[in-house]
């Protein structure tokens, strides 16, 4: 009998983890997982404007970590580092995942018009470069607008979850003629259900379309 992959998870914020715990339970509760938490990454992140050397550097060492303790395959749970993230994976020699990266995929294949709900400002600009990147190979004619939902993230740091998907199922009730609805970061799946239950519209979460994609490529 194989052993199960081990996969590293490499948080930024303690608030993406209970999220990917669960949907690990859900969907491959025999993987191998490691966290790795480095939790100055998001507040440091939030003071610049973009992705710094030093940051990039960062990322990259943490990555390098992972290949060495053996593992199969990379997670990062921040959805800040996309640029980062990309330079990590061509340094090590096992799939390397940005946190939406499937997510992302999974929308632009429904097609038409997407919506996203980011509760982090820093990561909007990274995330929106990512999605024009990806629907550019897949379909480019697919479409993504932006809404922040303000108060949410300050809420789940404080514990408040309740509060948290209030807010972001309120906005997600707003919504009206997209054919998809991504929920921009990990700490923002634990309101699928929430969400679900004030739209028709379908909902795309990080955690469960980048388990899906691990499978398919580590299986």
């Amino acid at each position: 009998m194989s052993k199960p992959p081990r996969i590293t998870l490499i948080h930024a914020t303690p608030i993406a983890m209970e999220p990917i715990r669960l949907a690990f339970a859900s969907s491959w509760p025999d993987a191998d997982l490691v966290n790795l938490l480095e939790d100055s990454l998001s507040p440091d992140r939030a003071k610049q404007s973009e992705i710094t050397d030093a940051l990039t550097a960062r990322i990259g060492f943490l990555a390098t970590y992972a290949r060495q303790i053996g593992s199969d395959a990379v997670l990062f749970t921040c959805s800040a580092f996309g640029r980062a993230i990309e330079l990590a994976a061509k340094s090590v020699d096992i799939p390397v995942l940005k946190p939406n990266e499937a997510m992302f995929e999974a929308a632009i294949r429904r097609g038409g018009r997407t919506a996203m709900l980011y509760t982090f400002p820093p990561a909007r600009e990274g995330m929106e470069v990512e999605f024009r990147e990806e629907a550019a190979r897949i379909d480019p004619t697919a479409l993504m607008e932006s809404f922040l939902v303000k108060g949410a993230i300050e809420a789940v740091r404080a514990g408040d979850v309740e509060t948290h998907n209030r807010l972001v199922a309120e906005a997600a009730a707003r919504l009206s003629g997209f054919d998809s609805i991504v929920l921009a970061h990990f700490s923002t799946a634990r309101a699928v259900p929430a969400v679900q239950a004030v739209t028709d519209i379908p909902v795309l979460s990080s955690p469960d379309a980048a388990i899906a994609k691990l499978r398919n490529l580590i299986g």
